[in-house]
């Protein structure tokens, strides 16, 4: 990462004030694709699908609980620090993506690509806000924890995609990634 970018992030990142209150919002990011990932264990025929999304649903629900521990940790060492909006969370928009997961009409294929990109972006953002929490080694910790789950989701969710859609994988995220785009627009517009 260019040293510009690192120096944003530890900008972002240095505020226990702003930590407190990012914190509790990457837990419900993350309470929400647990709940996405549970309907979407529901709605698949595939057995092997249905363990691994309710097995990543576990580790969601285990992620939120996780950052909710840390902000609120945050925040009682820290009085006064409110639960509004953070500033800078464009900055450090943390797990984007899977609170936009819609499971409903989407083929399990489809939904794969979806996990492994939202993983892989997470897993990249963590690891940068993780480089940069050297003042702060506990948040610095749930960060490094939920990372390794973060890469997990990001394999398994490849892999899956492999053996569901061989010789797809490769048009099914262009697919996934232009939708996002497409939806991004619609959102700005």
């Amino acid at each position: 990462m260019p040293s510009m970018m690192r120096s944003l992030y530890r900008a972002v990142w240095a505020s226990p004030e702003r930590r407190a209150r990012k914190l509790p919002e990457f837990a419900e990011v993350a309470a929400a694709g647990g709940r996405a990932l549970v309907r979407a264990a529901e709605l698949t025929r595939d057995p092997v699908l249905r363990r691994r999304f309710l097995a990543h649903a576990r580790d969601e629900a285990r992620h939120a609980e996780l950052f909710r521990a840390r902000g609120l940790a945050l925040s009682a060492a820290h009085p006064g620090t409110g639960t509004g909006g953070s500033a800078g969370g464009w900055l450090a928009p943390g797990e984007r993506g899977l609170d936009d997961l819609r499971v409903e009409g989407e083929r399990d294929e489809a939904l794969l690509a979806f996990i492994h990109l939202s993983e892989s972006a997470a897993a990249r953002d963590f690891a940068l806000y993780r480089g940069v929490l050297d003042h702060d080694a506990e948040t610095q910790a749930v960060f490094d924890h939920i990372l390794r789950d973060e890469v997990f989701h990001m394999r398994y969710s490849r892999g899956e995609l492999d053996r569901i859609g061989p010789n797809r994988r490769s048009r099914l995220l262009w697919w996934v990634r232009l939708r996002r785009l497409w939806k991004g627009y619609l959102r700005l517009a």
